[in-house]
Parts: structure tokens; sequence; C-alpha cells
């Protein structure tokens, strides 16, 4: 990914309990394999959250700032593989569902 637009979806990252926010979403929905892929590209540990991330990122959305009423996709896996965890930023309704399904991504990392 070009340093540009790493830049850009990184911008000036909000910090909360342990992790560093993107702040702002990738521009494209993505299924999940290229969501983790775009987020591991940011490079420096950025990766897709988890769906306790997600759930600590909606509670604190109006904080954290510019995230859509979409679905999100996290890192969790569901224990049938075809599976992935997400979380509705709508109603707050973590969910599973076909990875190639396309939702939104926001990046996250530890610090």
């Amino acid at each position: 990914m070009s340093s540009d637009l790493s830049s850009k979806i990184i911008g000036n990252q909000f910090r909360i309990e342990t992790i560093e926010v993107a702040r702002h979403d990738f521009s494209d929905e993505m299924n999940r394999q290229e969501a983790s892929e775009a987020c591991e590209s940011l490079g420096e540990g950025w990766r897709l959250p988890s769906k306790e991330e997600l759930n600590i990122l909606y509670q604190n959305k109006k904080k954290i700032g510019g995230f859509a009423t979409e679905k999100y996709w996290s890192s969790s896996e569901h224990t049938n593989a075809d599976y992935g965890w997400a979380y509705n930023f709508d109603n707050g309704h973590e969910f599973y569902n076909y990875k190639d399904l396309t939702y939104k991504v926001r990046a996250v990392r530890s610090f």
C-alpha cells in the first residue's frame, strides 16, 4: 500500500484501552481475507480488530468518530471455517457470517 494511502487511513490515530484505532475506514467494503490483508498492509502492527475490540470501538464510536452505521469485519474466527465474526455499528449486535461477504473495515494495533 502506498504511504499516502496509509497516512490517509491511519491519520491521527485514537488511543483507547490497549489499542490504537485508525482514524478512518478503508473506502471500499471488503471480504474477510481482503480486510485482513488491507489492515496488515498499513505496516507496523496494524491489523483487523477482534470482535472484543470491535465492541470497544462501538461503545466509543462517538469519541473515535468516522464510523458508518454499517457492518464491520473482525479477525475473530467462528467454529465453522467458512464464517467470521462481524459487528453491526447500527445496532451494536455481534454476529457471524460467510467470510466472502463484504463489510466495512477499520484497522487497529496494540500499544
